[in-house]
Protein backbone atom coordinates (compact mmCIF):
# COMPACT_ATOMS: atom_id res chain seq x y z
CA UNK A 1 0.00 0.00 0.00
CA UNK A 2 1.29 3.35 -0.95
CA UNK A 3 1.32 5.99 1.62
CA UNK A 4 0.62 9.47 1.76
CA UNK A 5 1.67 12.55 3.89
CA UNK A 6 -0.79 15.10 4.35
CA UNK A 7 0.01 18.68 5.95
CA UNK A 8 -2.89 20.45 6.12
CA UNK A 9 -4.12 22.01 9.43
CA UNK A 10 -7.54 22.48 8.48
CA UNK A 11 -9.51 19.95 10.41
CA UNK A 12 -12.99 19.14 7.80
CA UNK A 13 -10.79 19.40 4.82
CA UNK A 14 -8.17 16.62 6.23
CA UNK A 15 -11.00 14.72 7.21
CA UNK A 16 -12.53 14.55 4.16
CA UNK A 17 -9.13 14.01 1.68
CA UNK A 18 -8.11 11.76 4.49
CA UNK A 19 -11.40 9.87 4.18
CA UNK A 20 -11.15 10.06 -0.22
CA UNK A 21 -7.91 8.99 -0.34
CA UNK A 22 -8.17 5.92 1.77
CA UNK A 23 -10.90 4.49 -0.09
CA UNK A 24 -8.79 4.75 -3.10
CA UNK A 25 -6.47 2.63 -1.30
CA UNK A 26 -3.50 5.03 0.11
CA UNK A 27 -2.69 4.75 3.62
CA UNK A 28 -2.68 8.49 4.80
CA UNK A 29 -0.75 10.06 7.92
CA UNK A 30 -1.87 13.05 8.85
CA UNK A 31 -0.01 15.87 10.56
CA UNK A 32 -1.77 19.43 11.00
CA UNK A 33 1.82 21.12 11.24
CA UNK A 34 5.23 21.65 9.71
CA UNK A 35 6.89 20.76 12.47
CA UNK A 36 5.13 17.09 13.22
CA UNK A 37 5.63 16.96 9.97
CA UNK A 38 9.17 17.20 9.91
CA UNK A 39 9.23 14.33 12.98
CA UNK A 40 7.60 11.95 11.27
CA UNK A 41 9.58 11.88 7.62
CA UNK A 42 12.35 11.06 9.98
CA UNK A 43 10.61 8.01 11.25
CA UNK A 44 8.72 6.72 8.22
CA UNK A 45 9.20 6.37 4.53
CA UNK A 46 6.50 8.09 2.18
CA UNK A 47 5.56 7.50 -1.64
CA UNK A 48 4.23 10.98 -1.94
CA UNK A 49 3.99 14.68 0.18
CA UNK A 50 0.42 16.62 0.23
CA UNK A 51 1.51 19.88 1.92
CA UNK A 52 -0.57 22.89 2.43
CA UNK A 53 1.48 26.08 2.80
CA UNK A 54 0.00 28.11 5.49
CA UNK A 55 0.39 26.06 8.63
CA UNK A 56 1.55 26.18 12.23
CA UNK A 57 5.25 26.57 13.44
CA UNK A 58 6.72 25.22 9.68
CA UNK A 59 5.59 26.79 6.83
CA UNK A 60 4.95 24.12 4.08
CA UNK A 61 7.79 25.65 1.56
CA UNK A 62 9.98 25.72 4.74
CA UNK A 63 8.78 22.22 5.42
CA UNK A 64 9.92 20.80 1.63
CA UNK A 65 13.14 22.80 1.56
CA UNK A 66 14.10 20.97 4.53
CA UNK A 67 13.46 17.59 3.44
CA UNK A 68 14.78 18.68 -0.25
CA UNK A 69 18.21 19.69 1.71
CA UNK A 70 18.42 16.92 3.66
CA UNK A 71 18.46 14.37 0.61
CA UNK A 72 14.47 13.39 0.53
CA UNK A 73 13.21 12.76 -2.67
CA UNK A 74 10.01 12.24 -2.39
CA UNK A 75 7.07 13.65 -4.81
CA UNK A 76 5.38 16.77 -3.47
CA UNK A 77 2.40 18.55 -4.80
CA UNK A 78 1.63 21.36 -2.74
CA UNK A 79 -2.52 21.96 -2.16
CA UNK A 80 -3.30 26.07 -1.62
CA UNK A 81 -5.18 28.37 -0.97
CA UNK A 82 -2.05 30.72 -2.30
CA UNK A 83 -2.49 31.70 -6.31
CA UNK A 84 -0.03 34.22 -6.95
CA UNK A 85 2.64 33.67 -9.43
CA UNK A 86 5.53 34.28 -6.83
CA UNK A 87 4.13 31.46 -4.46
CA UNK A 88 4.01 29.31 -7.09
CA UNK A 89 7.45 30.24 -8.67
CA UNK A 90 7.88 29.40 -4.45
CA UNK A 91 6.72 25.77 -4.38
CA UNK A 92 8.89 24.72 -7.52
CA UNK A 93 11.87 26.54 -6.58
CA UNK A 94 11.84 24.68 -2.67
CA UNK A 95 11.67 21.38 -4.72
CA UNK A 96 7.88 20.95 -5.45
CA UNK A 97 6.76 18.52 -8.27
CA UNK A 98 3.10 19.93 -8.70
CA UNK A 99 0.95 22.63 -7.55
CA UNK A 100 -3.19 22.93 -7.25
CA UNK A 101 -5.11 25.47 -6.24
CA UNK A 102 -7.80 25.83 -3.62
CA UNK A 103 -10.07 25.24 -3.98
CA UNK A 104 -9.75 22.03 -6.09
CA UNK A 105 -11.90 19.08 -7.73
CA UNK A 106 -11.10 15.88 -5.80
CA UNK A 107 -11.01 13.85 -9.64
CA UNK A 108 -7.92 16.00 -10.31
CA UNK A 109 -6.28 15.76 -7.32
CA UNK A 110 -6.28 12.11 -7.63
CA UNK A 111 -5.17 12.21 -11.48
CA UNK A 112 -2.50 14.53 -10.27
CA UNK A 113 -1.28 11.81 -7.87
CA UNK A 114 -1.25 8.91 -9.95
CA UNK A 115 0.79 10.54 -12.18
CA UNK A 116 3.32 11.56 -10.24
CA UNK A 117 3.77 8.74 -8.36
CA UNK A 118 3.79 6.85 -12.07
CA UNK A 119 6.42 9.08 -12.99
CA UNK A 120 8.12 8.41 -9.58
CA UNK A 121 8.32 4.77 -10.24
CA UNK A 122 9.20 4.51 -13.23
CA UNK A 123 11.71 6.73 -13.04
CA UNK A 124 13.76 5.47 -10.27
CA UNK A 125 12.16 1.61 -11.79
CA UNK A 126 12.25 1.21 -7.63
CA UNK A 127 16.06 0.52 -7.51
CA UNK A 128 19.19 2.44 -7.89
CA UNK A 129 22.69 1.14 -9.19
CA UNK A 130 25.79 2.03 -8.19
CA UNK A 131 28.70 -0.78 -10.02
CA UNK A 132 27.55 -3.90 -9.67
CA UNK A 133 25.19 -2.84 -6.49
CA UNK A 134 21.48 -2.20 -6.22
CA UNK A 135 19.75 -0.40 -3.86
CA UNK A 136 15.90 -1.22 -3.56
CA UNK A 137 13.97 1.56 -2.89
CA UNK A 138 10.71 0.17 -1.32
CA UNK A 139 12.05 -2.34 0.66
CA UNK A 140 15.70 -0.77 1.89
CA UNK A 141 17.51 -3.60 0.40
CA UNK A 142 21.56 -3.80 -0.56
CA UNK A 143 22.02 -6.01 -3.06
CA UNK A 144 25.39 -7.20 -4.33
CA UNK A 145 24.79 -8.77 -7.85
CA UNK A 146 21.99 -11.12 -6.83
CA UNK A 147 23.33 -11.29 -3.63
CA UNK A 148 21.52 -9.77 -0.29
CA UNK A 149 24.12 -7.72 2.16
CA UNK A 150 22.91 -7.35 5.55
CA UNK A 151 23.97 -3.92 7.24
CA UNK A 152 23.65 -2.25 10.62
CA UNK A 153 20.56 0.06 11.49
CA UNK A 154 23.38 3.42 10.48
CA UNK A 155 24.74 1.72 7.46
CA UNK A 156 21.35 1.54 5.91
CA UNK A 157 20.15 5.00 6.63
CA UNK A 158 24.05 5.91 5.20
CA UNK A 159 23.55 3.56 2.23
CA UNK A 160 19.89 4.72 1.70
CA UNK A 161 21.14 8.53 1.42
CA UNK A 162 24.23 8.21 -0.58
CA UNK A 163 22.20 6.26 -3.06
CA UNK A 164 19.42 8.93 -3.19
CA UNK A 165 22.20 11.23 -3.75
CA UNK A 166 24.35 9.31 -6.39
CA UNK A 167 27.00 11.32 -8.16
CA UNK A 168 26.07 14.26 -5.50
CA UNK A 169 28.27 14.91 -2.87
CA UNK A 170 26.68 14.63 0.61
CA UNK A 171 28.02 17.41 3.32
CA UNK A 172 28.16 16.05 6.74
CA UNK A 173 26.14 18.05 8.18
CA UNK A 174 23.74 16.62 5.66
CA UNK A 175 24.28 13.59 6.68
CA UNK A 176 24.59 14.20 10.77
CA UNK A 177 21.27 15.64 9.92
CA UNK A 178 19.39 13.11 8.53
CA UNK A 179 20.61 10.49 11.09
CA UNK A 180 19.74 12.86 14.35
CA UNK A 181 16.37 10.71 15.15
CA UNK A 182 18.87 8.07 15.91
CA UNK A 183 20.56 10.29 18.80
CA UNK A 184 24.03 12.37 18.25
CA UNK A 185 27.12 10.78 15.76
CA UNK A 186 30.69 11.84 16.29
CA UNK A 187 32.44 12.12 12.74
CA UNK A 188 34.96 9.78 13.97
CA UNK A 189 32.01 7.28 14.46
CA UNK A 190 30.96 8.21 10.58
CA UNK A 191 34.17 7.51 9.47
CA UNK A 192 33.76 3.99 10.64
CA UNK A 193 30.58 3.40 9.25
CA UNK A 194 31.65 4.56 5.59
CA UNK A 195 35.11 2.44 5.82
CA UNK A 196 32.80 -0.25 6.60
CA UNK A 197 30.88 0.64 3.46
CA UNK A 198 33.33 0.87 1.40
CA UNK A 199 34.83 -2.59 2.26
CA UNK A 200 32.03 -4.35 0.70
CA UNK A 201 32.62 -2.56 -2.46
CA UNK A 202 30.53 0.55 -2.55
CA UNK A 203 32.45 3.41 -4.60
CA UNK A 204 32.61 5.96 -1.85
CA UNK A 205 34.67 9.40 -2.12
CA UNK A 206 35.82 11.25 0.69
CA UNK A 207 35.76 15.43 0.21
CA UNK A 208 38.01 16.40 3.00
CA UNK A 209 36.95 18.64 5.48
CA UNK A 210 33.28 18.83 3.26
CA UNK A 211 31.37 14.76 2.89
CA UNK A 212 31.29 11.91 1.01
CA UNK A 213 29.87 11.04 -2.36
CA UNK A 214 28.69 7.60 -3.74
CA UNK A 215 29.68 7.12 -7.49
CA UNK A 216 27.53 5.29 -10.29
Amino acid sequence: MQRILLLEDDAILSETLTELLENEGFEIEHVSNGESALDITFNKDFNLLLLDVNVPFLNGFEFLQGLRESGNTTPAIFITALTDVASLSKGFDVGADDYIKKPFDFDELLIRIKALLRKSYNTYKNEITSVDFRFLIDTNELYKAKTFVPLSPYELEITKLLFQNINTTLRKEVIFEYLANGGEMSEGSLRVHINKLRKIGLSITTLKGIGYRLAT
